[in-house]
């Protein structure tokens, strides 16, 4: 583990710095498997193992049975580079950022999982397989986000499919998964709420990755516009927009179009710069054929160790595709530059939050992110310790603080304002 108790608390102070946040999806779209990179990247596990682990399937039964069954958060600590951040505009203090993961199940029947889960976060990850496409599942959670007001950012999982199992050209690829941004746009557009704002994806603005969860390599269209935009000498956001959509670009004429032009150079942007070469290197890799591959790598500044040379066939394509375009800097880039913070996110989420009135002081502290407030907490489950009847909460202060001795009062389920019915008053055991 690369960090301690003592930097995630001081982080804590930070609220800039703090993203809060899901991945849900449908039934095996590899939310837990994509899971695994992120928490790889934070150094909790070994990079080599991560998509087999399944690090937030903590129960036996999870393990077994290769499914999530309850939901699990998780800790990350991160610090980006000051090159990495130079086109962010929010507020922030610092590098380091502090990443709550929250892992949700998929399956029809814990959906009560992923409504505690989502109730504690702002926002979230939505996890799309790229051969399915939007299923039941992925509308229900979705619809059960929005709910909460929770702004959604989409990766298209599973890539690797594309290249390994159907071997689809460019073109299709590229309909295919505009297909999948489109109907899940859709869905987004009907639950739409006026105070979230346009809650819909682009992948020109950066708000939709493209992943392989298994194999631990993401990309989005920033990455590729990074590599592009010297080369072309256009800034970056022009070359992202020339990425996707209905823009071609002929290699013979050195032009870009709006249209086909039918001559057989002329490609879609995003096949000829994005789709191609990594089509291209994962074939090299599994056909072994190394001395064509090293040349490739180093136009692309990728540089493997010694040993991991030896590497054959898929092993070698992981590594490969791993180093180059990891899946933990795409989804992290995505996740702090399109997901709100706390004090951003709970001026608008307070209604839902909150059923007294919205305007005294308890709403207020909500509203502010005030850490010298009341105590506002939201348990969202509980997790049985070591002693017997004895529980640990598992929630989200959204203001004041949480300490030991505490007197609070604890409204159950129950609870209806204005009686004693459900209402406890308890001190803090142990935090």
């Amino acid at each position: 583990v690369k960090f301690t108790a003592d930097e995630l608390r001081r982080i804590m102070d930070y609220k800039h710095n703090i993203r809060n946040m899901s991945v849900i999806a449908h039934v095996d779209h590899g939310k837990s498997t994509l899971t695994d990179s992120l928490v790889a990247a934070a150094g909790i596990i070994a990079q080599e193992v991560a998509g087999d682990v399944r690090m937030t399937d903590t129960r036996a039964d999870e393990a077994e049975r290769g499914i999530t069954i309850k939901s699990t958060g998780i800790s990350l600590y991160y610090e980006m580079t000051d090159e990495s951040l130079k086109s962010y505009k929010g507020e922030r203090n610092g590098n380091e950022y502090l990443i709550n993961l929250i892992d949700s199940p998929g399956h029809v029947d814990f959906s009560s999982e992923v409504t505690a889960a989502l109730r504690i976060t702002d926002g979230a990850l939505v996890v799309v397989d790229c051969v399915e496409g939007v299923c039941v599942q992925t509308e229900t959670v979705l619809r059960q986000a929005l709910g909460e007001r929770i702004r959604p950012v989409l990766t298209v999982n599973k890539m690797d499919r594309c290249f390994l199992e159907l071997q689809v050209d460019g073109e299709e690829a590229y309909q295919t998964f505009q297909r999948v941004i489109e109907n899940a746009n859709v869905i987004m557009a009907t639950y739409e709420d006026p105070l979230l704002g346009d809650v819909q994806v682009y992948p020109e603005k950066g708000t939709v990755a493209f992943s392989a969860g298994l194999h631990g390599w993401a990309f989005t269209l920033t990455n590729f516009a990074k590599m592009y935009a010297s080369k072309f000498g256009v800034d970056e956001t022009k070359m992202m927009e020339r990425l996707w959509g209905e823009n071609f670009f002929d290699p013979a004429t050195k032009k870009w179009t709006t249209k086909n032009t039918g001559s057989p150079s002329c490609k879609r942007g995003f096949v000829q710069f994005c789709y191609e070469p990594i089509k291209q290197i994962i074939a090299t890799c599994m056909n072994d054929q190394k001395d064509k591959l090293w040349p490739m790598l180093t136009k692309l500044n990728v540089t493997m160790k010694s040993d991991e040379k030896e590497l054959m066939g898929k092993p070698l394509m992981k590594r490969v595709m791993q180093t180059w375009l990891p899946a933990s800097s795409a989804l992290l880039e995505m996740m702090i530059f399109h997901l709100p913070s706390p004090s951003t996110a709970q001026r608008y989420r307070v209604e839902n939050l909150y059923e007294g009135p919205l305007d005294d002081q308890y709403a207020n502290a909500i509203r502010n992110c005030d850490p010298e407030g009341p105590l506002m907490l939201y348990v969202s489950k509980m997790i049985p310790a070591s002693d017997k009847g004895r529980f640990f909460a598992f929630g989200r202060v959204f203001a004041g603080k949480v300490s030991t001795g505490l007197k609070v009062r604890i409204m159950g389920p129950n609870y209806v304002p204005g009686e004693k019915k459900d209402l406890y008053v308890k001190s803090v055991q142990r935090t």
